[in-house]
């Protein structure tokens, strides 16, 4: 229960502190098998059974995909969620095992170890076959939590560190220091433990105040379109003509410097878009000497790319999507036979090259990413500081009226303030918005709305000290931490005992 209770401390509740609450409820637990056997396993099984209630409860979603949309039988789709939330609660059961084997007797060692065991759990669950970043701590932390300071520092994995320390230390508040008659524990441990988490709340709200980059260039016009067109329809060929009228209308109706349509936005190759719809888009676009970019599939020697294409004033630019979501755009290798029970159309990409510059688009460098890839901090910095804007383009119709379009926006949320650049959202059927800086939504669309959210954006320039170093700062804090706070931490101090004790022997010879 202390898991799913947890997803409530992200959109679309957002009851942010419960994240504290829920990781202070799961460091008891571990502390007390600590104090006790030290079982492994049974200290495993405790954050696995945490980390299942979690992802059971936060990505649900995935579900509606197989069975809703991807046609897979309800009981096949069922036990394929339950496999996957299984899979990734293996990561708060290693960190789980890992707190109890190697946790020191103070108090302080094992909020510290604790912290940094379980950020690093979270960022390996960031890569580990191929990645799946949701539903990390530091996403729940977005504003109005003051822990969203630390962002443009450490990036989401550090304000997971800063988060679960401010739960552990919460645990250990409520074991001693709410024991106002117990004598054995001292004031300083009683008080200790509130003062370390003020100092950090205090230190996260001052860093909210502080601009990391500035402004660049006049201010640009934009309309992000959102065409409301159903997942189960989308691919019928009888509704093609129909797609490409909605998309037409709204950008002939709301006209913009920067116009932009979301992820396969026109449900077909490039090459079978009519040329003269092209020219069409591609007229509204310079009626306000802007651009226009669209998201689409396209097919290039053979290969095929979820790409974003740009067309208007400043050319034709492309950017091909690198980050590929397994088994919805391509299928891994020994894999096909899930694909068969399931009805994913172009599930057959071809990741784009790495390295990609950002588009030239509308007097602005624009760092593009599709859908699934905002999840990624280290790949969307790569773009910059030489993009001013971000923008993803995505189509989340295919996990319906769930918690998915929401939990998206925040990451995108802080993949804002972590780079120190506005983010603009296209989808089709939500969230379409747009965030400011400090990851704060200016301006949005209802879901499973048709219409365009119009706006004024800023670019900016600089860079953030997490554009400049990525996750490496906390990736080595934390192994600080850890050996610091374990038997690293014991080590060292017989080392040190070992030494005086040889010069004490050395002075009396």
């Amino acid at each position: 229960m202390l898991g799913a209770v947890g997803v409530l401390s992200f959109a679309p509740v957002g009851w942010f502190p419960l994240d504290w609450l829920s990781l202070a409820g799961l460091f008891a637990l571990l502390v007390r098998e600590a104090e006790g056997e030290r079982r492994t396993l049974s200290a495993a099984l405790i954050a696995a059974a945490f980390g299942f209630g979690l992802f059971l409860a936060g990505v649900s979603w995935v579900y509606v995909s197989l069975s809703v949309f991807g046609g897979m039988p309800m009981p096949l789709a069922a036990v394929a969620t339950v496999l996957f939330c299984a899979v990734l609660a293996l990561f708060p059961a290693a960190s789980g095992a890992l707190f109890v084997r190697l946790a020191a007797p103070a108090w302080w060692q094992r909020c510290l170890l604790f912290a940094a065991l379980w950020a690093l759990f979270e960022w390996s669950r960031g890569w580990a076959f191929t990645g799946f970043p949701w539903l990390a701590a530091g996403y729940s932390q977005t504003p109005p939590s003051p822990l969203a300071g630390y962002a443009p520092l450490f990036g989401v994995y550090g304000i997971s560190l800063v988060s679960a320390l401010v739960g552990a230390m919460i645990a250990v508040f409520c074991r001693h220091g709410c024991r106002a008659t117990d004598r054995t524990v001292s004031v300083w441990r009683r008080i200790a433990p509130l003062l370390a988490i003020a100092l950090l709340l205090a230190g996260g709200e001052l860093l909210r105040a502080t601009r990391w980059t500035e402004a660049s260039g006049d201010r640009v016009s934009v309309a992000l379109l959102q065409g409301n067109v159903a997942q189960e329809m989308k691919w019928r060929p009888e509704k093609f003509s129909d797609s490409l009228r909605t998309y037409y209308r709204l950008a002939l109706d709301h006209p913009a410097q920067l116009t932009i349509l979301p992820e396969t936005a026109l449900p077909a190759f490039l090459d079978q878009i009519p040329a003269e719809y092209l020219d069409a888009l591609r007229q509204l676009a310079l009626r306000r000497n802007g651009d226009l970019l669209l998201g689409i599939a396209v097919a290039e020697d053979g290969r095929y790319f979820n790409a974003a294409l740009s067309i208007g004033a400043s050319g034709e630019q492309r950017y091909r999507k690198m980050h590929l979501v397994p088994f919805g755009e391509f299928v891994p290798p020994g894999f096909a036979w899930f694909m068969a029970m399931a009805n994913i159309p172009m599930s057959n990409f071809t990741a784009g090259p790495p390295g990609q510059p950002p588009l030239h688009l509308a007097g602005q460098r624009i760092g593009v990413n599709v859908c699934y890839e905002d999840a990624f901090g280290e790949e969307i910095i790569a773009t910059l500081p030489t993009a001013t804007l971000l923008v993803n383009v995505s189509n989340v119709a295919w996990f319906g009226d769930s918690l998915a379009p929401a939990q998206h926006l925040q990451i995108a949320r802080m993949r804002a303030m972590e780079s120190g650049r506005m983010m603009l959202r296209a989808t089709n059927t939500g969230m379409t918005a747009i965030v400011d800086v400090d990851g704060h939504v200016v301006s949005a669309l209802p879901p499973f709305t048709r219409g365009t959210l119009l706006g004024e954006v800023q670019g900016y320039a600089g860079a953030t000290p997490y554009v400049r170093c990525g996750n490496r700062p906390v990736l080595v804090f934390a192994a600080l931490l850890i050996i610091l706070s374990s038997g690293g931490g014991a080590a060292a101090r017989k080392c040190r005992l070992l030494w005086k004790r040889m010069q004490r022997r050395t002075r009396s010879l």
